[in-house]
């Protein structure tokens, strides 16, 4: 491979690290033809990229990219093949459902977003990690019972909701009353003044 060509190789492999926030780095080998031919099945039918990569390349592409890749360099000993994907326990379900009938893949670690995970021993946690498609779902059930329940009580009570709109309207009228009610004993009450100087001479008169 001359300079240029492995320089163009990093670049592509960077650029595939910057456009795929999960990737995993596993172990195939000792895979004969027909197994890696099986995985890469497997992979496709679970929206999983396999790719095979040369450590060095991975490295330097990986030492360049804006990604911080953490102890996931200290991992690339060895065969090296990354899985992509857009849903973060697709590849980690695809090695558990693999490995029913084979020893390989082996998990050596995996970035998904900006967490890392280490070794194989964290092939469980990864496979149940829930996709965003799951939670929005779980969200929206959530949603859904109380939704229900406020429309059964509204058909319930046959209310409209102009109907609410004035009963609203009717209350705060009535509040306004009221506050205008208790107001209005003060300003009586602050129309009786004084006695005027008038009234003070004939008091005078009358004591004399």
């Amino acid at each position: 491979m001359t300079r240029e060509e492995k320089s163009k190789a990093i670049t592509e492999i960077k650029d595939v690290l910057s456009q795929n926030g999960i990737i995993y780095l596993t172990d195939i080998s000792g895979l004969n033809s027909i197994e890696t031919s099986n995985l890469r099945r497997l992979c496709f039918k679970s929206g999983v990229k396999l790719e095979v990569m040369k450590n060095t390349l991975l490295e330097q592409a990986m030492t360049a990219s804006d990604k911080d890749f953490g102890d996931l360099l200290e991992t690339l000993k060895g065969n090296t093949s990354i899985m992509l994907s857009d849903v973060g326990n697709a590849p980690a379900k695809v090695i558990k459902d693999f490995r029913k009938k084979s020893e390989r893949p082996i998990l050596k670690g995996a970035i998904i977003e900006n967490d890392i995970y280490l070794g194989d021993e964290q092939l469980e946690l990864l496979s149940s990690i829930k996709s965003k498609e799951e939670i929005i779902g779980e969200i929206v059930i959530l949603l859904q019972s109380p939704v229900r329940n406020i429309i059964s009580a509204l058909k319930s009570s046959s209310s409209k909701l102009s109907g609410i709109i004035q009963t609203l309207s009717n209350r705060e009228e009535k509040s306004s009353d009221k506050q205008a009610s208790t107001e209005a004993p003060t300003e009586e009450a602050s129309t009786e003044v004084a006695p005027t100087e008038d009234d003070s001479e004939e008091t005078n008169k009358e004591e004399n």
